[in-house]
């Protein structure tokens, strides 16, 4: 009976160990989280963490987060840094509970890691960034200490005879200091909550008080034949919440427009400018519909959105700078667009003086940019894959060369150069559907932005080619959709579909992944007709 008593309170004082390593965990999250109210959300020691593992992570890896996790790909991370650290604390308070300086120890350090985390971001303010970390970790720290301090079986005095059914440690204490603990802690997270949220309540007032004005040079009305009524095709212009959303921010900024700046600078410019979100308001807007692909779009892939933008045409800005493009002498080769959040992205200068329509969008749709897409300003080039010219919460234009300067992405070995190659999607039927026999619509979209599309074609199983019905072209911009009714026979076939861009070059049917420089190949669906 002795025995099983003994093991019993093992059992017990070691899940108490486990938990008490729970609480001082969460108590270090929360007093993280209250003091980067004070600091700035981004500082705390979840978002820190997140970012460096998120800038530390091979392409490959990243790919495979898009592709199986998609938009969920940050809240898959945040869950696994918050289910690790619960692991971390768990094992640390058990340490604790044999070794207690130690185990409280190893709480100091994981803040360590914290602050050198938050201090070592692109978007960093400097070594303030590390207070919440270690801040937090201290209060973790304390705590441990003093919670497994309840469960220390107290030294006796040689001679003296236990209680009976005394069990050496103090649980009274223990429920009291883990309750007490666990009650403010709460309640420090849900102030820092608070008060980060306020922090973004200007940023959310600014959007609310944009009143876009009318463009000085407006998009054509898109052509009524542009959008096929066939079931299970996507709108031709996608709506702000069905937009995708491909990024490495692991909190959306939250910009406050009234005091967001832009400056432009660097090599080949005659006098650096400024700007403020009114001055870009207030000069001649153009308007344009613009489709964007996101490079890490797997051949079939959902992450392309169509919508009509409006913003001022980047060139114009750029020639008021003093820039010339490297074909008229200019010095500069690259424009480095920096983020609020320190992501930085490569555009050829090139691309964005050679009359296309690029430019610096603070419309989406007829309202204000989302924050999720880029409030209060992003950039955008028509043609280009997003990674190298979609800069969200863009703050900062450096002119440089590509090779004095390697982006973001470039230094993960995604490719300098991207232009959007030839794609097309099958839409309809999807993929393992059972239509039944007789005249299938079999339908999709098709890009080649800045090039147009010129033909689509569609092949049922080993067949010959067979050109589809094209909708009618908005721009070269733009994607366009297609259609092909389909004499359908009972039995398993597969639908496979091509693309001629408006160069007459057809959509090459070598599969390639999407590092460097995007996916290529044919989009095939596999279907059973009843």
């Amino acid at each position: 009976m002795t025995t099983v008593r003994i093991t019993r309170t093992a059992l017990t004082r070691g899940t108490l160990a486990a938990l008490s390593g729970l609480l001082a965990g969460f108590a270090a999250l929360t007093v993280a989280e209250l003091v980067s109210a004070a600091v700035r959300p981004e500082a705390s020691p979840v978002t820190a963490v997140g970012g460096a593992a998120i800038d530390r992570t091979p392409a490959a890896v990243k790919d495979f987060a898009i592709r199986n996790f998609g938009e969920n790909d940050k809240l898959v991370l945040q869950l696994g840094i918050v289910v690790t650290l619960a692991l971390f604390a768990v094992v640390v308070g058990l340490l604790a509970l044999r070794h207690r300086r130690t185990g409280s120890a190893a709480v100091l350090a994981f803040g360590v890691v914290g602050a050198a985390s938050a201090v070592s971001r692109p978007d960093s303010t400097g070594v303030v960034d590390a207070l919440p970390s270690l801040v937090g970790a201290v209060a973790g720290a304390a705590l441990l200490y003093v919670l497994v301090g309840r469960l220390t079986r107290p030294r006796r005095i040689a001679g003296e005879e236990p209680e009976e059914n005394e069990s050496g440690w103090d649980r009274r204490g223990f429920l009291i200091a883990a309750t007490a603990a666990a009650a403010a802690s709460t309640a420090a997270g849900a102030v820092g909550r608070t008060l980060n949220g306020r922090s973004a309540q200007d940023a959310v007032a600014s959007r609310e008080a944009v009143k876009l004005p009318a463009p000085a040079s407006p998009a054509k009305p898109i052509p009524a034949g542009a959008q096929l009524r066939v079931p299970g095709l996507p709108p031709f212009t996608t709506p702000n919440d069905k937009f995708y959303r491909v990024d490495t921010a692991l909190v959306v900024p939250k910009v406050d427009a009234n005091t967001w700046r832009l400056r432009i600078h660097g090599q080949g410019v005659r006098r650096d400018l400024e700007f403020t979100y009114q001055d870009l308001l207030n000069r001649p807007l153009i308007e344009r519909e613009i489709t964007l692909c996101c490079v890490s779009n797997e051949v079939g892939g959902p992450y392309i959105g169509h919508a009509r933008w409006i913003g001022v045409r980047l060139a114009d800005l750029l020639k008021e700078a003093g820039v010339k493009p490297p074909s008229r002498g200019g010095k500069a080769d690259q424009i480095i667009a920096r983020s609020v959040d320190g992501m930085t992205l490569g555009t050829p200068v090139e691309d964005v003086m050679d009359g296309r329509d690029a430019m610096l969008a603070v419309g989406m749709n007829g309202e204000p940019l989302p924050f999720v897409h880029g409030f209060p300003v992003r950039m955008l080039v028509p043609g280009l894959y997003g990674y190298v010219s979609a800069c969200k919460w863009i703050e900062d234009i450096e002119l440089t060369t590509f090779a004095d300067y390697d982006p973001y992405w470039v230094k993960r070995k995604w490719a300098r150069k991207a232009p959007i190659k030839t794609q097309s999607r099958i839409d309809t039927p999807k993929p393992f559907g059972r239509p039944e026999a007789g005249t299938v619509m079999v339908a999709g979209v098709a890009w080649a932005q800045h090039r147009g599309i010129e033909k689509v074609e569609i092949r049922v199983d080993d067949g010959p080619w067979r050109p589809a019905q094209l909708a009618e072209q908005d721009t070269v911009d733009t994607w366009r959709q297609w259609s092909y009714p389909w004499k359908a026979e009972p039995g398993g076939h597969t639908l496979t579909v091509r693309a001629t861009d408006g160069t007459g070059e057809v959509q090459t049917e070598k599969r390639t992944k999407t590092v460097p420089d995007g996916a290529s190949g044919w989009h095939s669906v596999v279907v059973t007709v009843d």
